[in-house]
């Protein structure tokens, strides 16, 4: 671990150097930055030739090869020998090396570095990864920084943080926060993260939410380690596997969260869960959700069947396809979910919220279509709708349109009326919902003027039907476009 002072001359060097996401970008280029996406090397390699500080820790970190001592010092005045010394590089034949990653960050207000392990295969070699590996920067993180909501809140919890990236952005619009990992590894660099950023974050040792027995939180934001593994999978990486049966780990997750969680608080998940023969998967996680009395919002993004996810996991792994230790942790693997009746293994989010109602919302749906993201807003906004719903005159509320919502019509040339009408949300979950002609005309009139039921009765006497008939046929529709973003009040 490196001292105080040291981590402050690095970020000193991080920062002088300009080693930040636009400025390695810029030294890169567009070809060399795709290719990197690519895991491929060799253009960066020619773009950072020219022995400026930027380039040679990008070099160093970024592309994972070895540079001259002399620009190593050059690049990290005085810090070369205190890295060897904090495990973070080998010196050695007039060379530098980094043993972990550095790695560029932020958002778009801030320019942050997470200290996290380097990636495996970039240079080309192959191998099984180290249990104790610590994950940087992936689609996955990317994905919950993105669904976590981002309102001002007291204390949070980063559950399961890894490298610490989450509870950088956690730290920006919270009092306190606390994160938590079983991983030692992953402890030491999320305190260096945390440093290094300037960033106050209490880590703690611990699975689950036993490091915070007794404490609440306003927001706990989690990627637990979810993968579902036979027990005897050889080592188990403990980044992505709990040692726990089936999706074990994120049951205790969701159905844990209630004691954790102060009035209004949120957690919210990034996980994957088994679709179990002869119980449909929504069912299987309203039980978790609904004893606890939590709103809920679960979106399902995809489903992997049983052979590609472990071939997904095994690669992660670092295990080559065609070996005899491939072939046989893949069958083992196999005959594991068969015995567990697992037909598939759906991947998506989970949004828990401690409403305190006595009617709690538990929303579990397939989305598989385009979303715009962040999505946390349309978390937000989703349960502002559902207290609207739940708490209000369904009927008797003046909606409006929501400011991103379309409208498509369809029909002949020249035609009176449209035969289709269909809206289109902009943001969030970009759903679409397909009107008839007294829904149509429901909506085009929702400008906050009249009630919901008001708009109702007109289009009765318009069209000369029984107006108590007409609000009780289309209340549902009112309810579906307030829950579903298309009305808001």
């Amino acid at each position: 671990m490196l001292s105080p002072s040291h981590t402050a001359s690095l970020r000193s060097a991080l920062e002088a150097s300009g080693f930040t996401v636009d400025g390695v970008y810029a030294v890169l280029g567009d070809e060399a930055h795709r290719a990197l996406s690519r895991n491929q090397t060799v253009p960066a390699l020619r773009a950072t030739g020219g022995g400026s500080p930027v380039e040679t820790l990008t070099r160093l970190f970024s592309l994972q090869v070895a540079v001259p001592r002399a620009q190593a010092d050059a690049a990290l005045p005085g810090l070369v020998d205190p890295l060897v010394v904090a495990g973070m590089l080998d010196a050695s034949a007039g060379e530098v090396r980094a043993l972990v990653d550095v790695r560029p960050y932020g958002d778009e207000t801030h320019d942050w570095w997470v200290v996290c392990d380097l990636t495996p295969g970039l240079t080309g070699a192959l191998g099984a990864t180290r249990p104790d590996f610590v994950l940087g920067i992936s689609e996955a993180s990317s994905s919950l920084a993105q669904l976590t909501r981002r309102e001002p809140v007291g204390r949070v919890l980063d559950l399961g943080t890894g490298c610490g990236v989450q509870a950088l952005h956690l730290a920006q619009h919270a009092d306190a926060v606390v994160a938590t990992d079983v991983n030692p590894r992953a402890l030491a660099m999320a305190r260096l993260t945390a440093a290094l950023n300037g960033v106050d974050v209490d880590v703690r040792d611990g699975s689950l939410y036993e490091p915070v027995a007794g404490e609440t939180f306003d927001l706990i934001a989690t990627n637990p380690p979810f993968v579902i593994s036979p027990p005897d999978a050889g080592e188990r990486l403990v980044y992505r596997d709990a040692g726990m049966p089936g999706d074990e780990m994120v049951r205790r997750v969701v159905s844990g969260a209630a004691e954790r969680l102060n009035p209004g608080g949120w957690c919210q998940v990034l996980a994957n869960w088994a679709h179990v023969d002869g119980e449909p998967w929504a069912e299987r996680l309203r039980g978790w959700i609904e004893p606890a009395g939590l709103d809920a919002w679960v979106l399902q993004r995809e489903v992997a069947d049983p052979a590609t996810y472990v071939e997904m996991w095994l690669a992660d792994a670092g295990l080559r396809t065609g070996t005899p230790e491939h072939a046989a942790r893949y069958e083992a693997w196999l005959d594991y979910l068969a015995a567990q009746r697992v037909s598939g293994v759906g991947f998506g989010w989970l949004s828990l919220r401690k409403a305190g109602s006595a009617r709690p919302e538990v929303r579990v749906e397939e989305w598989t279509g385009e979303v715009a993201q962040p999505l946390a807003p349309a978390v937000s906004e989703w349960a502002r709708a559902v207290d609207a719903v739940r708490d209000g005159d369904l009927l008797g509320t003046h909606w409006r349109v929501a400011r991103d919502v379309v409208q498509e019509t369809y029909g002949p040339v020249g035609a009176d009326d449209p035969e289709a009408i269909v809206l289109h949300k902009q943001t969030g979950v970009r759903r679409t919902r397909r009107l008839d002609t007294i829904g149509a005309g429901l909506v085009s009139t929702c400008d906050g003027d009249l009630a919901a039921g008001q708009i109702l009765d007109a289009l009765a006497q318009l069209l000369d039907q029984d107006a108590g008939a007409l609000r009780e046929r289309y209340a549902p529709l009112v309810r579906d476009l307030v829950t579903e973003g298309f009305l808001t009040a």
